[in-house]
């Protein structure tokens, strides 16, 4: 899980894609795709964020909802925090404590 996550990760424009999500959670392809030209110059297809959204849900990073017609995606930070407090956390170990 932890390398998907990486992989995810490891392109900008997926990156991008989670600053917008973080600027403004539940966002459609078609928000996503306007945000991403507006802010960004990013003259991407909407199929092309579409994969990038793909390898972001696969990854749990963005979870997307169905309402009627539409259907949004909300980032998903709990992997993040994951990998975070695997290095962050302090060891307990009966050997390490004073």
């Amino acid at each position: 899980m932890a390398e998907d996550v990486f992989k995810a990760l490891a392109d900008p424009t997926r990156r991008r894609i989670l600053d917008e999500l973080v600027e403004r959670d539940g966002q459609t392809l078609f928000e996503i795709c306007a945000r991403l030209v507006t802010k960004h110059g990013l003259g991407l297809s909407r199929q092309a964020i579409s994969q990038h959204l793909a390898v972001l849900e696969s990854a749990g990073l963005v979870l997307s909802r169905r309402e009627g017609r539409y259907k949004f995606h909300d980032l998903n930070t709990e992997p993040l925090e994951r990998i975070a407090t695997r290095w962050l956390r302090p060891d307990t170990t009966p050997e390490n404590t004073p």
